[in-house]
Order: structure tokens, then sequence, then C-alpha cells
């Protein structure tokens, strides 16, 4: 990755947290909890998601900078939107925690080099290495990821109401 193309990613993923805000900006409660279908999530679960993977970016990206051969944990996120009370918490909340999150890890981001940038830690889900380079990729592809599914979702839902 070069420096230009890091300085676009980081600047992409800074967009990401108030691209989702304004995408949800006005729903009502209803139009949040709505469940589009079995094992499909809501938004207000899409909001939990995203507040919880910077969480996990977030550590994974100091694993890479900062430890001996690092390991990723696996997470099961489908478990996570199940057990971990995304619909209990105001949306408010959720994208407060992700912005917060968000502009920590983007923080450390802004200083990294580019022997960093190549540093990479084993990930067991995808059974190959995965450099520092390549989470911020997926942390930035993320977002406009949940950004469409959060937009079909509200598109569906007007279609069909």
């Amino acid at each position: 990755m070069t420096e230009q193309e890091l300085k676009e990613q980081l600047e992409a993923a800074e967009r990401g947290p108030r691209e989702v805000a304004r995408a949800v900006e006005g729903l009502d409660e209803a139009m949040l909890q709505l469940q589009p279908g079995p094992d499909k999530w809501s938004i207000q679960e899409i909001l939990g998601h995203l507040a919880d993977c910077e969480i996990v970016y977030g550590y994974r990206i100091r694993q890479v900078i900062a430890d001996r051969q690092p390991v990723f944990a696996p997470i099961d996120q489908n478990e996570w939107a199940r057990h971990l009370g995304y619909t209990a918490a105001s949306p408010t909340e959720l994208l407060a925690l992700y912005t917060a999150n968000r502009r920590g890890n983007l923080r450390l981001l802004q200083s990294v080099t580019a022997e960093q940038l190549s540093r990479s830690a084993f990930h067991p889900e995808l059974q190959r290495q995965m450099t520092l380079a390549e989470c911020i990729e997926r942390m930035t592809s993320h977002d406009g990821n949940h950004l469409a599914q959060i937009e079909r979702l509200k598109e569906e839902a007007s279609s069909s109401g």
C-alpha cells in the first residue's frame, strides 16, 4: 500500500461512521428493529455489529503493530448479534461507540510506517497471514458493505409498506 493509498483508505474510514449515521437519521424504532427475515439482521443489529467490529479491528490493528507472531481470535458475528444485546442499546449509543472507536483507531493508523503496513497476523478463518494494509482495506470496505445493506433494508421496507 502506497502512502497515497493509505491516505485514501483512512479518509474513507473516517467517512464511514458519518455516512452510516446519515443513513439511519430519522428512522423510527419500528424501522430500526424490522427483521427482514429469519437469521437476517435489522438495521439496529447492523449498528451493533459495526460498533463491535470497530473494537475487533482496533484490537487486531494493535496486535499486528505491537505483537510478535500474532494470531487473530475468530468471531462468530451471528452469535455476537444474537447474544450481545444489540437491540437493547439505543442507536445513538451504538453510533457513538462506533464513531469513538473508529476515531481512536484512525489516530493510531495516522502514524503507521510502511514496515508496519506489511506486518501481519495469522487469520484462522482465512487460514493465512493478513497484513495491516489488508486490515485497513477490510475495515473500510466493511463500512460500505453495511451501508449498502442498510439502504437495501430501507428500500425494501418502503416498497412493502
